[in-house]
């Protein structure tokens, strides 16, 4: 026992956790109430109990881990503990007072570990623990106090161990509050009450099964309050010596499973009859090798009068004949499954007047029993995988008060309105994983159906009317059938369907260009991923498929067929109610922002793996009330979209993982004020200052959760290719201006001013002309050098895709073709699966010039600012101008980069503007060809700043 002064300690040293990314764990329900918190650190190859996790913390799972000891410092802040579950690790050790203070822990899950033995107060604190899991352990002994003080405690699974004998478990049968004892699988021989000294008095449900019992001995009374006792698969070589001295000692029991056992069928009964006084109410009898010829059900139900559940399934009952059940008049559930059963008498389950539940399951029958006709008050019949081919009319007309019908994975071919006659109580009728090709109009009897299951069949075609029916139906499931085609009208009568299920099928987009959904008022859910829906283009379409489903909330047009890389932009014209989507899978190269624009109530969107890109901001602005957002997998290089967006203020959880992500700016998370969950898994992140923010904040934030942060690797620059992202150290780009401002207060009030306008105002001129001075210096020393630099390509072309139309049809046919020079584009020459920048810095580096398409779109593009920035920086590092800008538009100076307001105050003769006049067009080419020409070094050449026949004329 821990002194109260330690606790306190412990309570002291306890440190409020400020951020949610852990490195290990993900944290679930964060920054709403702490009861509600629940971490997940299973599968992560812990080898101890993390430090980090969050004091609030409602429910820990560290399964399937490596952890081999528990220590008194693991848990001493999580004082709001309620399930911990720490199975399937390797512990053998737990210090004394490790879960001194879990006070409001109700259930500890240590199964599937190493511990051996229980000592004394190893559970000491635990005093609202209720369920507790020791099973799979290599357990022998227990101590006497090993579960003292834990006065709340009402289950404990101590099965698979290895506790020999009645002996070792006498501290378990003392624990107070105890209903519920698992001991099965220990190896135990004996069984005997007279072992058991202490018993909890409200013990109700007692496992001692797979065990290896020789004998078992009740000779008191000290289970005369248990409810449930299970014996199954016990025992060895058919013999097992039952003793009960007075049947009086078992007379609370109801429920009894027998099944497995080691036994005849003869010693079955005499067990049966030892407990003639109980109050018997279901009895296990399956796996025992039980047939017809043995009649043991007639002597159970004869001597168990109150007997109301038999499970014979897994025995050997091939035939049942008639009075093979005559004495179980108050049956009400019997399960024949899995018995090899093919053929039932005619009267066989004559006079089961009470039975309600029967489970013919998993047997060779090749028809419906005429027996099930005479069980007019059954309310569930399975009869799933057996070998029906054919169903008919007679089958189920006395079944009048049906309501669950199960024929599940038969031979049935077809189904029609005459068959289910009768069934004017049936709820549920399954038909799955059957042969079914056709279905014509169901009966009107099923007008009480609420969910019929059709899913993996073989129709092809959903014809007019074929539910017509079934008014009351609130679920229909025709997933993974060969459906390509469906008549309008065939859905009619459906008002109250509540969900449907046609995915896996063959339908083509002109199948929803019918009204097939006319009159699904009340349809909440459809699901139709894995069709062959494909659309060509963004174009409306005339009758949007969904425009009648005013209440649909739920919508999955996932697939694996990539064939539909557009959606109109009216496809969800309709749906106001809509509230989820699903369009994953789907080869999507565009997404017009105003097809949302139908689905104001949307919030949560999902289009994962498609080919995106370019994802416009414009979107946004139809989803206001967006709470979950995943964009995995879809090639975005940028978060951009989110800048500036004010409509995403209830987002709560982003997933952008496996993109091309490589730099994460303030103001793109800024615009998320709710974000909540954040995954950027397998993105190649840039481990530079650029970076630095979001280092901080994915490590700081008390309100944003960045999952598996720790786990982000960094792609860029290569010197730090496969570094962790959270181990690049970021403290190089936080500069100290306490030392420059105390040496600057010391100057003169002038020289302050002229030193702060030239930084604030011109350094980047001062810093560029400063670099090309020295440029032209050390190429005047150079002149005289053989000139052997040779280059793949004459220029590199840098533009945006916008510019696109122009480079392909005007600047290539005069450079390429007209003037015979060799030029680099990205989406031509860039190597495939090579990385972006990668690609940028090496053609750059193989190109003689490199020409900047300059325009606003240009400006706009995060990859146009890096190719100018590198084109700019060879300049310093080769001692060569290469840059040559083209303006397509007029430009104000103000909204130019550094580097095009250098280019375009120093070197006018190194930038161009595209004439507004058609007939200057042939002198702009001229230009442009002579800025291009390079001639071999004579003495008078300059490298830097060559002669270049561009007039001022710009």
């Amino acid at each position: 026992m821990l002194p109260a002064k330690l606790l306190a300690i412990l309570l002291f040293v306890c440190k409020d956790i400020k951020a949610f990314s852990l490195k290990n764990c993900i944290v679930h329900n964060m920054n709403d109430h702490a009861m509600s918190m629940k971490v997940l650190c299973y599968k992560m190859n812990l080898k101890q109990v993390p430090k980090e996790i969050p004091e609030q913390v409602n429910n820990l799972d560290l399964s399937e881990n490596q952890i081999r000891n528990l220590w008194i410092a693991d848990f001493k802040c999580m004082s709001c503990l309620q399930v911990l579950n720490v199975s399937q690790n390797c512990i053998n050790f737990i210090e004394q007072g490790t879960f001194t203070i879990l006070g409001s822990l109700r259930v500890l899950n240590l199964s599937n570990n190493n511990l051996t033995v229980l000592f004394s107060n190893m559970f000491y604190g635990l005093t609202n623990l209720t369920v507790l899991h020791l099973g799979c352990n290599n357990i022998k002994w227990i101590e006497s106090a090993a579960f003292a003080n834990l006065t709340s405690l009402n289950t404990i699974n101590l099965t698979l161990n290895k506790l020999l004998s009645m002996s070792s478990l006498k501290p378990v049968f003392r624990v107070e509050a105890l209903k519920e004892l698992h001991i099965a699988g220990n190896n135990l021989k004996i069984f005997s009450t007279e072992d058991i000294i202490q018993m909890s008095a409200v013990l109700e449900g007692l496992d001692i099964s797979r065990n290896p019992f020789s004998v078992i001995n009740i000779t008191n009374d000290v289970f005369d309050d248990l409810v449930s006792l299970d014996v199954s698969f016990s025992g060895v070589n058919e013999y097992i010596s039952w003793n009960i001295n007075n049947a009086s000692f078992l007379r609370g029991i109801k429920h009894l499973s027998l099944g497995g056992m080691s036994v005849t069928s003869s010693t079955i009964l005499t067990i049966v009859k030892s407990l003639i006084k109980t109050s018997l109410e279901s009895i296990q009898l399956n796996s025992l090798n039980l047939s017809s010829v043995d009649n043991v059900t007639a002597e159970i139900c004869l001597r168990q009068t109150l007997l109301k559940v038999l499970n014979l399934q897994s025995n050997k009952y091939h035939t049942i004949k008639e009075g093979v059940f005559n004495n179980c008049l108050n049956l009400n559930h019997l399960d024949l499954e899995d018995n090899g059963l093919y053929e039932v008498d005619e009267d066989a389950f004559k006079g089961l007047t009470n039975l309600s539940y029967l489970s013919l399951a998993q047997n060779l029958l090749p028809t419906v029993p005429n027996a099930t006709r005479q069980l007019s008050f059954l309310e569930s019949l399975d009869l799933s995988f057996n070998c029906i081919s054919e169903i008919k009319a007679q089958d189920f007309e006395h079944l009048g008060k049906l309501k669950y019908l199960n024929l599940t994975g038969n031979k049935i071919i077809k189904i029609s309105s005459s068959l289910f006659k009768g069934l004017y109580s049936l709820i549920g009728m399954n038909l799955e994983n059957n042969l079914l090709l056709d279905i014509s109009e169901l009966s009107n009897s099923l007008y009480k159906v609420e969910f019929l299951m059709l899913c993996r069949n073989k129709l092809s075609l959903i014809q007019k009317n074929t539910f017509i029916n079934l008014v009351s139906l609130k679920i229909l499931n025709l997933h993974d059938n060969q459906i390509s085609d469906i008549e309008e009208g065939a859905f009619e009568g459906l008002k109250n369907l509540k969900i449907l299920f046609l995915g896996s099928n063959k339908m083509k987009r002109n199948a929803l260009e019918k009204d097939i959904f006319k009159g699904m008022t009340s349809l909440r859910q459809l699901q139709i991923f894995d069709n062959h829906l494909a659309y060509e283009s963004s174009v409306p379409l005339k009758t949007p498929p969904f425009r009648h489903l005013k209440s649909l909330a739920f919508l999955s047009i996932n697939s694996q067929h990539n064939g539909m890389q557009h959606i109109p932009i009216n496809f969800l014209e309709g749906l106001d109610s809509l509230k989820e989507i699903h369009a994953g899978n789907l080869a999507i190269k565009y997404l017009d922002p105003k097809t949302f624009s139908y689905t104001p109530n949307l919030t949560f969107l999902d289009v994962s793996n498609n080919a995106l890109k370019v994802v416009s901001k414009d979107m946004f602005l139809y989803l206001p009330d967006l709470i979950e957002l995943h964009f995995n997998k879809i090639g975005i290089d940028s978060l951009d979209f989110f800048r500036n967006t004010s409509t995403l203020s209830n987002l709560k959880h982003l997933r952008v993982a496996g993109n091309q992500l490589n730099v994460i700016h303030e103001d793109q998370v800024i615009a998320l004020p709710s974000i909540k969950f954040l995954d950027m898994r397998e993105n190649p992140f840039s481990c530079s200052c650029d970076n630095s923010w979001f280092l901080k904040w994915s490590l700081l934030d008390n309100k944003t959760q960045v999952i598996y942060f720790y786990d982000y690797t960094c792609a860029y620059p290569p010197n730090f290719k496969g570094t962790k992202l959270p181990n690049f150290n970021a403290s190089s780009c936080i500069f100290e201006f306490d030392f420059y401002l105390f040496l600057s207060s010391s100057s003169s009030v002038a020289i302050v001013i002229i030193v702060s306008s030239i930084y604030h105002f011109w350094r980047w001129h001062v810093f560029y002309a400063y670099y090309l001075f020295l440029a032209s210096v050390y190429d005047k020393r150079q002149l005289k050098k053989p000139y052997m630099y040779k280059c793949k390509y004459d220029a590199f072309i840098s533009y945006n895709r916008h510019d696109e139309d122009w480079v392909i049809n005007k600047l290539l046919p005069n450079l390429e073709e007209y003037y015979h020079w060799k030029l680099c584009l990205h989406h031509r020459d860039f190597e495939p699966g090579k990385a972006i920048l990668d690609n940028i810095v090496d053609n750059i580096y193989a190109s003689r010039k490199t020409i900047c398409v300059i325009s606003h779109h240009y400006l706009e593009s995060e990859w146009c600012s890096k190719e100018i920035q590198v084109a700019s920086f060879r300049i310093f590092d080769d001692y060569k101008d290469v840059l040559i800008l083209i303006f397509l538009e007029d430009l104000p100076v103000r909204i130019l980069s550094p580097y095009h307001r250098m280019r375009k105050l120093l070197k006018k003769k190194t930038y161009l503007t595209w004439p507004k006049h058609v007939e200057e067009n042939n002198l702009f080419w001229h230009r442009l060809n002579m800025a291009l020409q390079t001639r071999e070094q004579k003495e008078d050449d300059n490298p830097v700043i060559p002669h270049l026949l561009i007039n001022e004329t710009n």
